[in-house]
Formats: structure tokens, C-alpha cells, sequence
């Protein structure tokens, strides 16, 4: 039984996508980031950049229990794991891995950046919405143009879809219009249309609160401020 210490946000769902269209054993351990369960002690030692999703497996490499954080490395270990998701021929394989760091590169760090200064950023600044909504936009005719002649990223459905997707379902929060985005839409609908991500996106779905106002203050330092940066 894997332990899948998450919080329900587009990296965490990242993980349940694979585990629920592989069938790997799971449990979810919560992380409540609003709450500051990220700098726990027992979260550190598994996490040490204090970023969910991480996870424990206790049938690790040789039998013995193994804990891996970074949600592109948990990817990369379940597919080596199981044998799926990841192809063994090296060009193919490439392939992938190609665009799952596209994702872990681009997709998450420049998409995040337009979640945060266009709905949690306390004042409203036009040169940082701007770059990072021009931004995004940029990211999705990447894959935009990548869809013209394939199903998936990489051809065959692989983790590199299941990175992407979960960040591309806030495109309204990055200032992406799907309407001009016929393919990445085609490929959203084929992906969410999969059963199991269905019951991957309801892992917790229920434990996610509304973003944080300019009155909850505590929860803006533990997720934005000074806790952050606290030695540890």
C-alpha cells in the first residue's frame, strides 16, 4: 500500500491519474498546505523542499521501503515500477520524458505564477499578469501545435499527459480560452472521458477550500509569506 501524502492541487492529481488508471494500491495522507502540514517534521523528512505531493512505498527497490518527492520523479518511479505509462525503447522513451520536463519546466512553474498574480496576489500588478497570462497562452499553443498530427504529447497516452492535464484544467485562471485551442480541447475532452481520471480528480476534491482572501491573513503568510522562509 502506497502512501501518497497529497493536498488536492494539479500536481497531487498528477499521481492519482496513475494510480487510478494502473490500480496500484494507494492511501492519501493529507497535507493541508493552508494549514502549514507542509512544515511539519514527519512531512520534511520525506519532502524536503516542503512541497506535496510525496509518497512512501514500502515495496520499494530490492524489497525494501523507498520515499520519493517531486511529482515529475514520483511519475518517472511508478512507470519504472509498474512498466506503464513510460516506454522502454529509448527513443520513445525520450519522448516522454521530453515533455513530462516540459511540464515540470514550463507548464507548472509559468501557469502557477499566473494563478498567483491574477487571483492570490494581494494588489493587482499589470506587468506580472500580463507576462505570466502571455505566458501561458505561449504554453498552451505549444501543445496546441504538438496535437496537429498526434492523440497525445508523446503519441501514446503516457505520464506526460498525465502531468500536463491536471494545470490545464484552470486555463479560465490563466486568461486561456480553450475556444481558440481546438486540439488541446479535443485532447482535454479524450483525457477527462478516461474513467480513471474521473476518480482521480475526486480524491479530496472535497478538501480544498476557497482561496485564501485578503482577510486570512495567517493562511496568506503559511502559503505566500514569511513562513516560507523560515530555517528549518
Amino acid at each position: 500500500m502506497i502512501d501518497l501524502h497529497m493536498w488536492p492541487t494539479p500536481n497531487a492529481h498528477k499521481i492519482t491519474m496513475f494510480l487510478e488508471e494502473t490500480g496500484l494500491p494507494y492511501r492519501t495522507v493529507e497535507v493541508n498546505i493552508g494549514a502549514g502540514d507542509q512544515f511539519k517534521p514527519q512531512f520534511l523528512a520525506i519532502s524536503p523542499n516542503n512541497k506535496m505531493p510525496a509518497i512512501v512505498d514500502p515495496d520499494g527497490p530490492d524489497g525494501q521501503p523507498i520515499s520519493v518527492f517531486e511529482s515529475g520523479a514520483i511519475l518517472i518511479y511508478l512507470a519504472e515500477k509498474t512498466g506503464r505509462f513510460l516506454p522502454a525503447a529509448p527513443r520513445a522513451r525520450y519522448e516522454v520524458l521530453q515533455w513530462l520536463m516540459f511540464q515540470m519546466a514550463s507548464v507548472g512553474p509559468m501557469l502557477g505564477q499566473a494563478h498567483h498574480f491574477r487571483d492570490y496576489a494581494p494588489e493587482k500588478l499589470p506587468y506580472a499578469i500580463d507576462r505570466y497570462s502571455n505566458e501561458s497562452r505561449r504554453i498552451y499553443n505549444v501543445v496546441e501545435k504538438r496535437l496537429a498530427d498526434r492523440d497525445y504529447v508523446a503519441g501514446e497516452y503516457s505520464i506526460a499527459d498525465m502531468a500536463i492535464f491536471p494545470w490545464f484544467l484552470h486555463h479560465e485562471r490563466q486568461g486561456v480560452d480553450l475556444g481558440e485551442l481546438p486540439r488541446v480541447k479535443r485532447w482535454m475532452d479524450a483525457i477527462h472521458a478516461r474513467p480513471a481520471t474521473v476518480r482521480a480528480l475526486a480524491v479530496m476534491a472535497d478538501r480544498r477550500p476557497p482561496k485564501p482572501g485578503p482577510q486570512d491573513q495567517l493562511q496568506r503568510e503559511i502559503l505566500f509569506g514569511s513562513k516560507q522562509f523560515e530555517k528549518r
